[in-house]
């Protein structure tokens, strides 16, 4: 097997499967910063432990992702006039943060994407 998937990878993983979960509620019940927050700092946290740390600070302090990094971890919804406001910029800025991390997942599991 080319990429050995350990216990630390699984874990990181998970977490980033939680993050999406609470990201997940955190739209249908209308943006709830709470649940977008813990949405967050799961996801972080995932994908530190699986990319390992400077690959982290590499893919979010890119350049290209800087500004859409801050936006997204400030938990963008903040008071627009229209829910959908909040909905497109945060997920816009989702894509684009994770944009590379997506390519790599791609690259490394081919069978799961």
């Amino acid at each position: 097997m080319a990429y050995e998937l350990t216990e630390t990878k699984k874990a990181g993983i998970g977490l980033i499967g939680f993050g999406l979960f609470f990201t997940f509620l955190a739209i249908v019940l209308f943006f709830d910063r709470g649940l977008l927050a813990l949405g967050n700092i799961f996801s972080l946290a995932g994908v530190a432990i699986l990319l390992g740390w400077r690959s982290t600070w590499a893919l979010f302090t890119d350049r290209a992702n800087y500004k859409w990094f801050l936006v997204f971890y400030q938990n963008v919804p903040l008071p627009y006039p229209c829910c959908w406001m909040g909905y497109t910029v945060y997920m816009s800025s989702l894509i684009v943060t994770y944009r590379d991390f997506i390519y790599y997942l791609s690259e490394k599991f081919p069978a799961f994407m």
